[in-house]
């Protein structure tokens, strides 16, 4: 393989170097450049317009951010070979390659039973035949059994290096100021101790700082109550699709979407179903919803349109349940106005829970001057983290009112 050093230029980090020839290609490669045409934030764009970049973006900027940890933790002594480098930068690069269209908007609607990161282990388990098998190794790391842990917990867990790009990352495309996290300065408090990935004692607030973040970013961004009212109807079209499908109604569309609306399990997700996986993207969905306006379905067509014309339902993110009473109305509004059995389709009620910081499975850890390691959240230093150990429920209900029917009903032309 010819050298191949080449350089992006991202918004976010400035230039981005490729380290070698192998990652090149695999950036080259058909598999991670579909990357490019997946959003990286579903349809939080329907909010924040700036919110277009893709999933591509990330894993490049994930790349950048893996390349100062290595440094960082080789400059406080911490053997990392050449081998485990290029592993643990082929891992994170791929660690998304698995998302489908609209990334976790249409997560399990598509493909049900199958979690985008199974589907990224075998897309790595395709490129490493084709490549004789030189991603075995970050294989081993992507799955958890290397013996060295901290390089794992790097790709996944309390503040791994996917977290540290795309909480920047979205808030900078949000414009939500509240994300942007300090990720240089967290790099630069890595360490490791007893196989564990840890912080340096006195980083200890940049990470209540990134703790507190990805809180805002939750309530502000990810579960903003027009964004999850889109998504929830893209979810209720791409079902409605497969209903219909399911009856023996014809629905134009790309053949790949096609053939997943006539249900596959994940059970029966083969090599032959994940090749036809990776020719779709949020294109291909989107392409088929603005066909789908006019179908003859009134439940598909009205959902469609709601969609394609920004035209969604009123949204509320609420402290309380909806009372079985409100429900109930709303429900009996759509069937008035909009079509027996509607409501199944264009009423939700959805619980969101947060947990800020999530412990059980495992604590972020302070290393001292002594060399002793501390659970952030025992920590005498530490201010919130406590705090941000309890679960925040609030609920999200989507309905449609007289208002909210008259504009959709307007755009009908």
């Amino acid at each position: 393989m010819a050298n191949k050093l080449k350089i992006f230029n991202d918004p976010v980090y400035g230039f981005i170097s490729i380290p070698d020839s192998l990652i090149f290609h695999l950036i080259e490669h058909r598999i991670f450049q579909r990357l490019r045409r997946i959003s990286q934030t579903g349809l939080s764009n329907y909010v924040y317009p700036g919110c277009n970049h893709t999933r591509f973006l990330h894993a490049l900027g994930c790349l950048h951010l893996m390349q100062k940890a290595v440094r960082t933790l080789r400059q406080k002594g911490v053997e990392i070979t050449a081998a485990e480098e290029r592993a643990v930068y082929i891992a994170i690069l791929l660690h998304d390659a698995g998302h489908g269209p609209f990334s976790h908007a249409l997560e399990s609607t598509l493909v049900e039973d199958v979690h985008h990161e199974e589907i990224s282990l075998r897309l790595m388990h395709l490129l490493n035949e084709e490549f004789n098998g030189e991603l075995s190794l970050a294989i081993e790391i992507f799955t958890n059994k290397y013996h060295k842990k901290f390089l794992s917990q790097l790709i996944a867990g309390q503040l791994d290096i996917d977290r540290l790009d795309y909480l920047k990352r979205d808030s900078f495309f949000s414009g939500v100021t509240e994300g942007n996290i300090g990720s240089d300065r967290i790099i630069s408090m890595m360490n490791v101790a007893d196989n564990q990935l840890v912080m340096d004692e006195k980083g200890i607030y940049s990470v209540e700082k990134y703790l507190i973040s990805r809180m805002f970013m939750y309530w502000q961004v990810y579960l903003h109550k027009t964004s999850i009212a889109a998504e929830i109807y893209l979810i209720q079209t791409l079902r409605r699709a497969k209903e219909l499908v399911q009856q023996g109604y014809h629905l134009d569309a790309h053949p790949g979407l096609q053939y997943f609306l006539n249900r596959v399990t994940g059970s029966s997700f083969d090599a032959h179903d994940l090749e036809i996986f990776v020719s779709l993207d949020d294109h291909d969905v989107i392409s088929a919803v603005k066909l789908w306006q006019h179908h003859e379905d009134p439940t598909l067509a009205f959902l469609s349109r709601s969609l394609i014309r920004r035209k969604l339902p009123k949204a509320q993110i609420r402290n309380m349940a909806v009372t079985e009473e409100e429900y109930a109305e709303k429900v009996e509004f759509c069937r008035q106005h909009i079509g027996e059995g509607s409501a199944d389709y264009l009423v939700h009620a959805t619980p969101l829970t947060i947990t800020p910081y999530d412990n059980k499975k495992q604590s972020i850890l302070l290393l001292d001057n002594e060399g002793c390691c501390t659970p952030i959240e025992h920590s005498q230093k530490q201010i919130l983290t406590a705090s941000l150990l309890q679960s925040t429920t609030k609920f999200h209900f989507c309905y449609w009112n007289t208002n909210k029917l008259k504009a959709i009903m307007l755009n009908n032309n």
